[in-house]
This record gives C-alpha cells, structure tokens and sequence, in this order.
C-alpha cells in the first residue's frame, strides 16, 4: 500500500479537481449550445373558451316598472335587477335600497314606495307589518331594526357581517352573525329572505 503526505496528495489532487472543473463546463456548455432541442416546443394557445355564465333567478317586486322574475347573470347587482325590471317608479324610495349589494339566487329585491312626509311605513315598503319579507341582501339598518328582536346593535352586526362576508345564501346564515341564535333564527325565518 502506498501512503502519501499531505503535500503529496494536494499535488495530485488540486490538478484532479481543475480537470474536472474543466470537463463538467464543458460538458454543459455542449449542451447549452445545442438549445432546447430535447424540450419541447412551446405551443400557441388560443384564448381560452370561457364556460356560459351561471344564472341566477331574481323576483324584483314593489315600485319597479315591470315587476316579476328575472334571469341575470351571477355577479351582478341590485341596480342590474332594478334594470331589467325597467327602472325604478318615480315613487320609488331607492334611498332604502342598496343598490350595490351582490345578488344570490332566489333572492328576493323589494323596492319600496316613499311614503307622505311624517309616515310610519310607505304602501309596498318591506317590512314586519307590510306582509313583505326584508331581504338580508339589501335591507338598511332601519328595516333590520324593525325585525322582533332585532335591535340597532344587531341590525349594525348583520350589515356589517354582509358587507365582510358577502350576501347571505340562506336565512340560516345569520347564525354567523353575533348575538343571533337558532331560536332568533326561527323567529326571523317568515319575516327574511336571503
């Protein structure tokens, strides 16, 4: 067996490695220059066929030109279904209306009439004695106050779960919604549409 000192190994080993160095560059560069001849070839792609737009059905009622059902396209507004049912009437209180919120599927988009000056409940407005349901997509503070055992507290808690969260999906939602508990749930569930 042959045994090396320290200055004899370097001197054989720091060549080695050059040589190495060396061929490894070399080696990839062969390959570098070739291009991307073993990949292969990006391909063009075209625009992309984008799938129909889901549907959502919406009934517009209260001081619209033509109430009724409405198909309109999933993402759309509250001022999209007021379009399609042919605007809002001149009695119209859109002021109670919100018209930026997110429509949901079997929603409910009611559009109450203003009342004379000093009057407690408009002909057509939303609400507990009106014999309309509110809708939790659009309803004002003022309208969710009005529920049974819905304070102003509650009602700010609900607007503010919808603008967070987006539109409710179901009246069970607002078991999400702080302070509001199955039995409160069951209580609103004939009064409220999502």
């Amino acid at each position: 067996m042959i045994t090396l000192s320290r200055s004899q190994l370097a001197l054989v080993l720091v060549p080695l490695v050059v040589l190495l160095t060396v061929a490894g560059s070399r080696i990839a560069g062969v390959g570098a220059s070739r291009g991307p001849a073993t990949a292969a070839p990006l391909a063009r792609v075209g625009p992309a066929e984008s799938a129909p737009a889901a549907l959502l059905y919406v009934h517009v009622v209260g001081a619209v030109r033509h109430a009724g059902l409405f198909r309109i396209r999933d993402g759309s507004r509250v001022a999209d279904a007021l379009a399609r049912a042919g605007g809002p009437t001149r009695h119209a209180d859109l002021a109670a209306v919100n018209l930026a919120a997110p429509l949901v599927d079997g929603q409910q988009v009611v559009v109450p009439r203003r009342g004379p000056p000093g009057s407690a409940a408009a002909v057509g407005a939303s609400g507990p004695g009106s014999g309309m349901k509110v809708s939790l997509a659009s309803a004002t503070v003022e309208q969710l106050d009005e529920l049974p055992g819905v304070g102003p507290v509650t009602a700010q808690k609900i607007v503010d779960w919808r603008t967070t969260h987006g539109p409710f999906r179901s009246v069970d939602d607002l078991d999400d919604v702080p302070g509001i508990g199955p039995a409160r749930i069951e209580q609103l569930r004939d009064l409220v549409t999502p």
